[in-house]
Order: C-alpha cells, then sequence, then structure tokens
C-alpha cells in the first residue's frame, strides 16, 4: 500500500532539493552544539533564578561559565508545540500545529491519533545540521507524533534513544504495562524497543554522554540534544535524592529530588565534556520547554503569573542558559527578549550555513547580539514584537507592552518594564495601545495555517480554571 499522498511526496522532493544546495564548511572550524531541555520546570525553581529550595549547583555554576537570559520565550505554553517551533524555527502555527500536545483528547474535525505530527513539509534543525556534517543526536522525549512516518530518525537525527510521546514513567515498564502504553516504550534507533535500566534520567544523560563520546572518536562536530522528562509527572523520585530534603514533603519534595539528580547528571555531562579536551568548542544551551505546572508538580514560577497551557509570564517565559568559552563572556546577562525561535538560526550560523537563505524563519541568529558590547548589535533588542496563539487564546508582546486576548473576559494589558508579575491591568487606562495590539495579532493571525487540530472545547474551560488558581506566586 502507498502510505504517502502525493502533495507528500511533492515535499520530500523538495525537502531533498533544497538540503542539496547547503553549503558545507571545514568540520575544524566548527562547534560542537549541546542542546539541553528540561521539562515543565518551574521559573524560579533554580539556584540562578534565586531559589533557596532548590538545589542545583551544576546549572548555577554552568550560568556564571556562561550567559543568563532573563526573558526568554517558547512558542507555546505546552511541551510538543514548543518543541515544533524550537526545531523548526517557525511558529508552528504557520504550518498548523495548534497550541495543543499530540496525540491528545481532540475534537473529531481535524487530524487525530497517528495522523498528528511535526508535519513532513517542514524540516528541522537536523536536517539542517546533519547537511553542513554534522552527526545529530535526540535522547529522551520526542513529543512530536507518535508514528513511524515522524520519527526522529526519519526528521533529520541519526540516532535516537527515547520514547516517542511525552511523558512515561521514570522505571521500567514490565511486560503488561508496555501492552497498554506502547508509544510510552523506550526504543533504541528505529523501532528496537528495549526498556532501559534504574532510573531514568541517569539512562539519558548516559547515552547522550555515549553519543558525544562516538562524536569525537570519529572526529565528527555533534547536534546532541538531551531532551529530559524530568521534571515532568509521573512524580517518581530516587529514595536517596528525597533524603536531601528533610524539610520538605509532599509533591514538592519530589520534585526538588527529581530537580537534584537531572543537575546531578548534568553535571557528569558537563564533566564528560571536559574530559573529551571538548569543553571550549562546545555550545551548550540550557532551556525549559514551557512554564512549570504547579498543579500538577508543585513548580514554582515566581516573580511570574500563570503556569503551563496558558500565556501569561509564567506560561511563556522559561528559564535559558548558554556557554561558548571561546565565544561569549562567562558569568555575563542578556535583558531583553529572545525567543527558542532563535536556537535553528543561531545554530545554523555557527555551523556555517549562510543565513540568507533562511530568511523564511522566524527566528534570528543571536550571536551578534551576545558578543561584546563593541559589537553593533551588543544588547540591542533581537525581537520587537513576540507572537503566542491558541484558538481563542492569544498574547502579543510589543516591546515591553504584552496584551493577552481571551475567550471568557476582556483583553488585559500589562507594560513588562515594570510589572514583569503582570498585576496591573492597564486595558482600561490605555484602549489606543489595546486597540493597536489587538490589530498587529489579527495582522499576524492571518498569515498563519489553519489549524489541523484542535482540543476538546471542555478543555479549554479547564486551561482558564489553572490560570485563574494558580495566577500568583511566592518565593521559597
Amino acid at each position: 500500500m502507498n502510505l504517502l499522498s502525493s502533495k507528500t511526496k511533492l515535499y520530500l522532493i523538495l525537502i531533498c532539493l533544497q538540503l542539496t544546495f547547503i553549503p558545507k564548511i571545514n568540520a575544524a572550524q566548527q562547534p560542537n552544539i549541546l542542546l539541553i531541555i528540561s521539562d515543565d520546570a518551574g521559573y524560579h525553581d533554580f539556584g540562578f533564578h534565586g531559589s533557596k529550595t532548590m538545589k542545583t549547583p551544576n546549572l548555577d555554576k554552568l550560568a556564571k561559565q556562561g550567559m543568563l537570559f532573563k526573558q526568554a520565550y517558547v512558542t507555546a505554553a505546552v511541551c510538543g508545540p514548543s518543541r515544533a517551533g524550537l526545531f523548526t524555527g517557525k511558529y508552528q502555527q504557520r504550518f498548523g500545529f495548534e497550541e495543543n500536545n499530540v496525540p491528545g483528547y481532540m475534537s473529531e474535525s481535524g487530524l487525530t491519533g497517528d495522523e498528528m505530527g511535526l508535519p513532513l513539509s517542514e524540516l528541522t534543525v537536523a536536517d539542517h545540521l546533519k547537511q553542513l556534517g554534522y552527526t545529530t543526536g535526540l535522547t529522551g522525549k520526542w513529543h512530536l507524533g507518535d508514528h513511524d512516518k515522524y520519527h526522529p530518525m526519519r526528521r533529520g537525527f541519526d540516532h535516537f534513544y527515547g520514547f516517542r510521546t511525552g511523558s512515561r514513567s521514570y522505571y521500567a515498564y514490565d511486560k503488561n504495562e508496555l501492552n497498554s502504553r506502547q508509544n510510552e516504550r523506550m526504543e533504541l534507533g528505529f523501532k528496537n524497543f528495549k526498556e532501559h535500566k534504574g532510573y531514568l534520567t541517569e539512562a539519558l544523560v548516559a547515552d547522550t554522554s555515549q553519543f558525544i563520546t562516538n562524536a569525537v572518536q570519529t572526529k565528527q562536530p555533534f547536534f546532541a540534544v538531551l531532551s529530559f522528562s524530568a521534571v515532568h509527572a509521573p512524580m517518581q523520585a530516587k529514595p536517596e535524592d528525597l533524603a536531601q530534603f528533610p524539610n520538605l514533603s509532599g509533591t514538592r519534595k519530589i520534585l526538588a529530588a527529581m530537580n537534584l539528580n537531572m543537575d546531578q547528571q548534568l553535571g557528569l555531562l558537563f564533566n564528560k565534556l571536559k574530559q573529551l579536551n571538548i569543553a571550549d568548542n562546545t555550545l551548550v544551551v540550557f532551556v525549559n520547554d514551557n512554564g512549570g505546572p504547579t498543579d500538577q508538580n508543585n513548580s514554582n514560577n515566581y516573580p511570574l503569573s500563570g503556569t503551563k497551557a496558558n500565556h501569561l509570564e509564567g506560561g511563556i517565559r522559561v528559564p535559558m542558559l548558554m556557554r561558548w568559552p571561546e565565544k561569549l563572556s562567562a558569568n555575563t546577562r542578556f535583558e531583553y527578549p529572545v525567543s527558542t525561535l532563535d536556537l535553528m538560526p543561531t545554530f545554523l550560523s555557527v555551523a556555517g550555513a549562510n543565513l540568507s537563505e533562511f530568511a523564511h524563519l522566524d527566528g534570528v541568529n543571536l550571536i551578534p547580539y551576545l558578543k561584546a558590547p563593541t559589537q553593533k548589535k551588543a544588547q540591542a533588542r533581537p525581537h520587537k514584537t513576540l507572537y503566542w496563539k491558541k484558538e481563542n487564546r492569544a498574547a502579543i508582546r510589543d516591546m515591553d507592552w504584552k496584551l493577552l486576548r481571551f475567550p471568557d473576559r476582556p483583553p488585559e494589558l500589562y507594560n513588562l518594564a515594570n510589572d514583569e508579575a503582570e498585576q496591573v491591568n492597564l486595558a482600561h487606562q490605555q484602549p489606543k495601545i489595546v486597540k493597536q495590539l489587538y490589530k498587529k495579532l489579527f495582522d499576524w493571525e492571518l498569515t498563519l495555517e489553519r489549524p489541523l487540530w484542535q482540543l476538546k472545547r471542555k478543555f479549554e474551560g479547564a486551561a482558564m480554571d489553572r490560570m485563574d488558581k494558580f495566577r500568583d506566586h511566592q518565593p521559597d
């Protein structure tokens, strides 16, 4: 049976033609790239963001060795769409990937089940880096389609060890559990299903370390994506990690232990870069995929309002660090808004691609903005305007003004320059700005593809209830 439509075949032909003309450069000039994605972590739940409860010494050290981004944004307030924007460098709504996870509790008016995933028409950053001579690997969570046609190794990755869906147990499933959780199976390569041993976070770091070691031994620059499930539910921690937090209890204690284990394992991975003598020529980025879901894992997004699944700052502004000793100054902060849309063009640029061929991307190469103050673009704004949309809900940030549009209440307007916690709604005082931003947001929406799927309507009500219930956070 022919499983590909004629339209899909045409897309694949065009992709192959596009990749053919990407220039390559000398591998010795290319830095390695390590992208680390944590899952559902709270904005405040790191020492480098002021937490006195969480123990994250290795990430705190990474922050001092590199750059901390004070206003880093994802393109969606939930996992899958956020990754779709990151891996393509485009607002995911431009290709119909509405801000809903796949597969999920979807309306039957659009694609469902195995048909849901990152459209085959879209190239990933791994597709491009592979053509530039990189060996590419993804370890951990994929969440961009369960079907074989969406498999990471069919989306630019040479290596995959992880699971296709959005979450799974931190411990191996038995045979009975695997029968009912087939899309959560651990997979090495393509359809080689084999459960891991021990604790999942540790298994993922060990695999990433081995992938990097193999790349160094074969003298290839690497693009390694370590896509944690930590600290996403289910809330499962090792007893020895729980013992490190005797003053905590309940879910918060489990979260702290899971966070600690992730940090400890990252310390081992950073040491591996040193042992292989590649730390100075490796661009390391740490970022979270969306705001912390306080109702699920007791995460804390202080000082921001909101949580995962809404467009308040706590749902879309995330921790982000970058270290590249050969190019970027240590112990620095970048104050202006950036987006995970920027990671793809940044990675392509440092790998030697001609960015004039990627004008269709929505992100920008961050490196010129991050270098020494003598550079023209240093500490300038990479973006004047950023957008978010989930069906009727949407948000726009234009300079320091932010407008939020809701389905069940009037719009809200905030000046983030002096109100990052979104406490003072200025919509009634600034009707002209509300009107301008409403129009600008709608003009952007006119450029988007119709959603390929939508969540059942009742879940929109649940999302609004979550926003209202967990709007404010207190420091620990």
